[in-house]
């Protein structure tokens, strides 16, 4: 797994969006930044949400690959699974820890649940 290779969850995010000075440092080096369509998803639902925030979040998504899930991704579908049976994450979580190892790619993210996830390299801000 490459350490240069990140997915960011929906709390990295936000935190990177509001300046927080330890995600630049750990990400400004990256090779490869993914967002899960999950977290563009919960970032867009957030109450009180400004105009300019969405305009932020959408230039900020034209810098990263947002992660898609589709039905015929059969391997990804059965990671999914495979987390949330064995580790009881929420749904969401599960797709997005499934997202991180397929890509091979560490987790950012500020959610000590992923910690449950042995195979997936977590990275906590």
């Amino acid at each position: 797994m490459s350490g240069n290779r990140y997915v960011l969850d929906t709390n990295a995010i936000v935190a990177l969006l509001q300046g927080n000075i330890q995600l630049i440092e750990l990400l400004k080096d990256a090779d490869w930044l993914g967002v899960s369509v999950i977290s563009q998803i919960e970032f867009l639902v957030f109450p009180g949400l400004t105009q300019d925030d969405r305009q932020i979040f959408e230039q900020f998504l034209q810098r990263v690959e947002i992660l898609g899930l589709v039905a015929i991704d059969g391997v990804l579908i059965e990671k999914i699974i495979e987390i949330r049976q064995q580790h009881r994450l929420k749904l969401p979580d599960a797709v997005i820890a499934a997202m991180a190892i397929q890509n091979s790619a560490s987790l950012v993210t500020a959610d000590g649940e992923f910690a449950k996830v042995t195979i997936l390299r977590v990275i906590n801000w």
